[in-house]
């Protein structure tokens, strides 16, 4: 069986079935792609890839960001910025109908913003925001709804720990990365309050206004705010700013969350083990991944792949954008079967090289034929348009990661209520991809600014 289309796909379904049997992804990918290259170019080649291969993917520069904005993100959660980020968001929002549920998609940018999990980001406030949602009551169905879709902000709002690990595997710019998704974030916190406050307007009785807050409740709230906005605007500042890069940034966000817990009194000693401990075991999970990512990859490249489908899709006159809306399709059916980081560590090494082929090859320029862009152009968007569709897989049946953890949370609300709550803002979802697929410029404009 010679036929690169063939092997590619075998490998990627015996994969599959191996995720199936409950084999962690980052062991499946080392054994498929170890096995493959060993069958196609002899076990010398596999045992000569081994010896440097580790070394050579663990002290990547780039990577070390990563243990830092894990750890980062440990340490927000049990200093309790979730708390402050909610509490002040209410406070500006809540009197609204539907202001609560508003707030709560705020609040989940916010801590989006320092955490950088979207697993953690909905877990986290949910378990803020669910009491005041049903104290107000709110139907359950937008309840948990919009806390089941807030929590998907936490994989694209910089800093993202899975944006970082797409731009070490395509070898693209970090701050360039982080730049460039600052937009589409701003556009999803938009078009998921705008949701709200549709949804609210055709069920008013779903999400009724809450009492004003006093001048003094106001102005309390509204400064729990600043730790969290410093601390943005020191990491992201300073990374724009050009004063450090993004490792040293991260270790600047670990440090002052730190201060933060300190000062609330809620990171101690015990504390800081845990989140040490779960940074480790977070951070050993991505890296072995990582590993096992880049042996597909050699396996992919040895067998001729990704410009054998690139060739083949050419040849069936199918339209370079057509297929970055089927990818965009699989991307979606991938990520309802498996974690957003682990989707995108398995599938760029594929469809990556293959993108670069339709667009012209390594040296494509703005004037190529295929997408019309240069190759780092093509980078930073197909980045954020994978990364806004691994969200999507969080929220949509039937495995919906997002959905599974806030119906935890919300024992008295059926499952299926919560994905018809969360049904409008998938679909919210589409109309951002469909805008950011029409019109590049919303990811590259920020980062051509910053960059010129």
């Amino acid at each position: 069986m010679s036929d690169p289309i063939t092997l590619g796909i075998l490998s990627l379904v015996v994969l599959i079935v191996l995720i199936a049997i409950r084999i962690p992804i980052a062991y499946g990918m080392i054994l498929v792609g170890g096995v493959g290259i060993a069958l196609v170019n002899g076990p010398m080649l596999l045992m000569s890839q081994l010896k440097t291969l580790a070394y050579g993917q663990f002290s990547i520069y780039d990577l070390s960001v990563v243990p830092m904005f894990v750890l980062m993100g440990e340490l927000a959660t049990v200093a309790g910025l979730s708390h402050a980020l909610f509490r002040g968001a209410n406070a500006w929002l809540g009197w609204m109908r539907g202001g609560t549920a508003m707030a709560a998609i705020a609040g989940c940018a916010g801590f989006g913003a320092v955490c950088g999990s979207s697993l953690a980001t909905a877990s986290t406030m949910g378990k803020v925001a669910l009491p005041e949602l049903k104290r107000y009551n709110y139907s359950g169905a937008l309840a948990t709804g919009a806390l089941s879709a807030g929590g998907v902000l936490g994989i694209l709002i910089p800093p993202s720990v899975v944006l970082i690990v797409y731009a070490v595997i395509v070898e693209a710019n970090i701050v360039t990365m982080f730049a460039a998704a600052m937009l589409p974030g701003i556009l999803a916190v938009l078009f998921f309050i705008l949701t709200i406050a549709i949804y609210v307007r055709i069920r008013p009785a779903s999400g009724p206004a809450g009492g004003a807050a006093s001048r003094s409740e106001f102005v309390t709230a509204t400064l729990g705010l600043l730790p969290v906005m410093v601390i943005f605007g020191l990491v992201l500042g300073g990374i724009y700013g050009g004063f450090f890069n993004p490792t040293p940034a991260a270790a600047v966000g670990v440090f002052l969350v730190w201060v933060y817990g300190l000062a609330k009194r809620r990171v101690g000693l015990a504390e800081m083990v845990v989140a040490l401990k779960s940074t480790a075991r977070t951070s050993g999970m991505i890296y072995v991944i990582l590993l096992g990512a880049e042996l597909m990859k050699i396996f992919m490249s040895r067998i001729g792949l990704p410009q054998q489908a690139a060739q083949w899709i050419a040849e069936s006159g199918m339209a370079p954008m057509m297929v970055m809306v089927l990818i965009l399709v699989a991307l979606i059916l991938l990520g309802c079967l498996m974690d957003s980081m682990s989707m995108i560590l398995l599938v760029i090494p594929f469809f990556w090289p293959m993108l670069v082929e339709l667009n012209g090859g390594l040296y494509a320029t703005a004037d190529g034929a295929g997408f019309g862009m240069s190759t780092e152009d093509l980078k930073v968007w197909f980045g954020i348009l994978a990364l806004i569709v691994a969200e999507l897989g969080l929220i949509t049946p039937p495995v919906g990661m997002n959905v599974f953890i806030i119906s935890a949370l919300a024992k008295d609300t059926p499952m299926i209520e919560t994905f018809k709550g969360v049904a409008p803002f998938f679909c919210a979802e589409l109309v951002r991809v469909a805008l950011i697929l029409a019109f590049p410029a919303l990811t590259l404009w920020l980062p051509t600014l910053l960059g010129g």
